[in-house]
């Protein structure tokens, strides 16, 4: 249903469980993060579980989110403010101090962005004799909103300023430093007063059940502003049953909220950060990123990564784990809650999570490696999903003739099926009409969590070595049908167990000083 139709229903859920005094409450509507196919680390659990390397114990994206959000509530009226989970939005907000969501209609908040990444995320345009584009906070409102256009529609529609001055820029000119250089107003977190959820409310009992992903926002947001136009909800040639529900559903939408306002607070001296992709997370984490030096993210934190283990000093990150004397770590690697043994060899630029590897291994830099605990026919057992970092999880074809330009760790798919013995088929995938590296059964099911490991090192070390290694005899799943059946428990108390240990370790350690 999207986060657009999951919000809706969260509506639905709060008035069946407090009936009207729902309507006097300030909410914190948190999308928790989907399928997180291009973050897979964060798909059993969500993103808004993410772990952080700073804290003691280490914080997770929900405990920051709470923290960067601690003042809203004093400034809010009844209604409810909507945020990702896999971005970071940090502020000065000046000597005025507060940001007010007090308006009727929807408030966002928009933060100076380069037109890149304009492109991938929403823009507002502004009026220029409305705001000054200097200072800490700003109230205005946009004419309309632009839902990841391209630079030429970004300049046409006079979305493209120039930082520290409202005034648009209509030539393509870059500046060296910041203060002059073009931007665009982008979004991030954004508000909704009571009356216009209730219409929300309304309109989602008269639709009944919904059969298309809607868009927060996209959906809701692109409707508002006197702007506005019914552009984008026009179909596309050649759409499918489920595209022409969809453009009913944003036609209904942009009818029910055309005329609604949508106010913008502008924080000109602000960052906006996203971490939902494993390029995010790796850049963010382990380089000498703005949001690293701005939040303290720790090299190590809350583990035992004994300092005669081999490691990269601050360009890594190693996230509530063990790590033994002998083991090696590249640069710009991540490995959250694992087990790393004495004689493990960890390349440059990799993301390890919820792994025990315990025997001699070497994993291949640009490798990303995750463990999840499943249960079937009532018993635990272990599946470990690894892929290139770079791999696209989201891309998919309609034809098994079109597997060829399906990359796994940058080779093709049916040259990694051959290597592994396995056979093209249509029971290859456990989605029917998408074929593609998230559907693909090719992980084996493994009675131990190391034997798991063990299993999918070999799968990939046969492809980074262009080695045979069969996967016959075992039971494959893909990673849909692994998350069909994640047993969150067993992977909790993993976690826990390490947790365990090393506040046992530090306990000795500090009884023995």
């Amino acid at each position: 249903v999207g986060n657009g139709g999951s919000t809706l229903h969260v509506l639905r859920c709060l008035e069946d469980l407090y009936g009207d005094r729902w309507t006097s409450f300030t909410v914190l509507l948190i999308h928790s993060g989907g399928y997180s196919q291009r973050l897979p680390n964060a798909s059993a659990l969500g993103k808004i579980f993410t772990a952080l390397p700073f804290g003691d114990p280490v914080y997770q994206m929900l405990e920051l989110k709470l923290a960067m959000y601690i003042d809203f509530p004093s400034h809010m009226e009844p209604g409810v403010l909507l945020t990702c989970s896999d971005d970071i939005e940090l502020y000065s907000a000046g000597p005025t101090g507060a940001v007010a969501f007090d308006k009727p209609g929807f408030t966002a908040l928009a933060h100076p962005s380069d037109l890149t990444v304009g492109t991938t995320h929403g823009v507002f345009v502004l009026d220029p004799a409305s705001f000054s584009g200097e200072g800490g906070v700003e109230y205005t409102s946009c004419h309309h909103f632009l839902h990841k256009p391209d630079v030429e529609t970004m300049r046409r529609c006079g979305a493209v300023c120039l930082r520290g001055s409202s005034q648009p820029s209509s030539s393509g000119d870059q500046s060296d430093s910041e203060e002059g250089s073009e931007c665009v107003y982008t979004d991030s977190v954004f508000y909704m007063d009571h009356s216009t959820a209730e219409r929300l409310l309304a309109f989602y009992k008269q639709m009944g059940t919904l059969c298309c992903e809607i868009d927060a926002y996209g959906d809701f947001l692109q409707a508002l502003g006197p702007g506005a136009t019914p552009d984008y909800t026009k179909p596309t040639s050649n759409t499918t049953k489920e595209e022409s529900q969809l453009v009913e559903v944003r036609q209904k939408l942009y009818s029910l909220l055309k005329g609604t306002a949508l106010n913008v607070i502008v924080l000109n001296n602000s960052k906006f950060y996203h971490i939902g992709t494993t390029q995010e997370y790796l850049f963010h984490f382990t380089s000498d990123s703005k949001l690293k030096f701005e939040l303290d993210l720790l090299p190590v934190a809350f583990s035992s990564f004994a300092e005669s283990a081999g490691s990269s000093g601050h360009s890594a990150a190693v996230i509530q784990s063990l790590l033994e004397p002998g083991c090696s770590l590249g640069p710009g690697s991540i490995i959250e809650y694992s087990r790393i043994g004495p004689e493990v060899s960890i390349g440059k630029n990799s993301i390890i999570s919820g792994a025990h590897i315990n025997l001699k291994a070497y994993v291949p830099s640009n490798s990303f490696l995750s463990s999840l605990s499943i249960k079937m026919k009532d018993r635990v057992q272990y599946v470990t999903m690894v892929f290139g970092v770079e791999d696209d999880l989201k891309r998919s074809v309609k034809s098994l003739s079109d597997l060829h330009s399906l990359r796994f760790f940058g080779v093709s798919l049916p040259e990694c099926l051959g290597r592994w013995g396995v056979q093209v088929s249509d029971q290859l995938f456990s989605g029917s009409t998408a074929l593609g590296l998230w559907t693909a059964r090719i992980f084996p099911v493994c009675s131990t969590l190391s034997e798991s490991v063990g299993v999918a090192l070999k799968m990939l070390n046969s492809v980074h070595h262009t080695t045979a290694f069969t996967l016959h005899g075992f039971k494959l799943l893909s990673v849909e049908e692994m998350l069909a059946c994640k047993d969150l428990e067993d992977m909790l108390k993993f976690r826990k167990q390490i947790y365990g240990e090393i506040c046992l370790q530090r306990g000795k350690e500090k009884s023995d000083l």
